[in-house]
């Protein structure tokens, strides 16, 4: 795609069709030039994503199918089909599927990679 047609708005997947062998992230979006970075990710009945502090920017996810339960420092939040869960950013996260696995669209502000650079002299 080149310059004059990227800034074009396009279907870039399907959330209920994306699939993945067992579980993690069964789609991403791809176009290099994108100031978000999003993902569907699909747990299986009873997997985990272990607790951890959450990166240096917000998240948003929208549950998609399945069921399971957000764990905060705080509380636990039931997670089903159409919940839309602000993750603030560094917060404290795990993430558990219920019995029927959980599918759920995340989005955030794109992580700018790692670029090997010279030193200036």
């Amino acid at each position: 795609m080149d310059a004059e047609t990227s800034a074009l708005p396009r279907i870039v997947g399907d959330a209920f069709t994306a699939s993945a062998a067992d579980a993690g992230s069964a789609w991403r979006l791809e176009p290099a030039e994108r100031g978000l970075d999003a993902n569907v990710i699909v747990l299986p009945a009873g997997d985990e994503i272990r607790a951890h502090t959450g990166p240096e920017l917000d998240v948003v996810i929208v549950v998609l199918a399945g069921s399971g339960t957000l764990e905060s420092d705080a509380d636990a939040i039931a997670l089903e089909p159409g919940r839309i869960v602000w993750l603030p950013a560094r917060s404290p996260r795990r993430f558990v599927a219920g019995d029927d696995g959980l599918r759920y669209f995340s989005v955030h502000q794109r992580k700018l990679g790692l670029s090997i650079r010279s030193r200036p002299e």
